[in-house]
């Protein structure tokens, strides 16, 4: 029998580890040589797990069902399953849950958990499993917080819709108009003052006439 029991630091907080490891293709996406299968109606889903002990390549196919409490951050997983020549079987139980960290932001990752193995290939895997189950934790660990990092798929979306961008074309094309109001306003105001310095200019010959047609009514008077 494998026993395994890991503590995880992940600088993310519990929300988003919690989203990451409960999500069974984000958590397949962490480990080296895994894949998943086709789910059932059940909720279970088959999975692959390909481990090199020490020149010997194995590769188990399992059928995997997991348990969450959303609520708590908890979960179980159990599996069963054989390699490919059907030479060893083993059956697989996991509890895991994820607690806030020791600083705000910060999340802790305890898991527990067994492997039995009946088979031809169990003492070569038990003999081994030490060191290929320190490896994988590193490699999980390190894939794990890289994944809990980025950001949720929400705010990528509210960044590229739509609605922003037609603002900004607004904010853009928006100068132009007052330029031409403004030209137009300022050839008005050119306008009238033609037109006043027009009118200025036609009545004052008159009044500079009218004072001369007076004298010359008065001499001839």
């Amino acid at each position: 029998m494998i026993s395994i029991t890991e503590e995880i630091a992940v600088p993310s907080p519990p929300e988003r580890v919690w989203e990451v490891i409960s999500d069974p293709s984000a958590v397949v996406s962490c480990i080296g040589g895994a894949e998943l299968g086709q789910s059932h109606d059940d909720g279970s889903f088959d999975g692959t797990l390909a481990i090199r002990f020490g020149g010997l390549r194995v590769k188990f196919a399992a059928r995997i069902s997991l348990d969450l409490d959303e609520s708590a951050h908890e979960g179980r997983l159990t599996a069963r399953g054989a390699d490919g020549q059907g030479a060893t079987r083993f059956s697989a139980g996991a509890t895991f849950r994820v607690v806030e960290g020791g600083t705000p932001g910060t999340s802790e990752v305890f898991c527990d958990g067994e492997i039995k193995l009946n088979g031809k290939l169990a003492k070569l895997i038990e003999s081994g499993a030490g060191m290929v189950v320190s490896r994988m934790t590193g490699e999980f660990t390190e894939q794990l917080v890289q994944k809990c990092a980025v950001a949720p798929e929400e705010p990528l979306t509210d960044v590229s819709a739509g609605p922003p961008a037609v603002a900004s074309d607004t904010v853009h094309t928006a100068p132009a108009r007052p330029t031409g109001l403004f030209a137009r306003l300022r050839a008005w105001w050119a306008g009238r003052r033609s037109g006043r310095a027009a009118q200025t200019a036609q009545t004052t010959p008159r009044s500079k006439s009218t004072p001369g047609e007076a004298l010359d009514q008065g001499g001839r008077r």
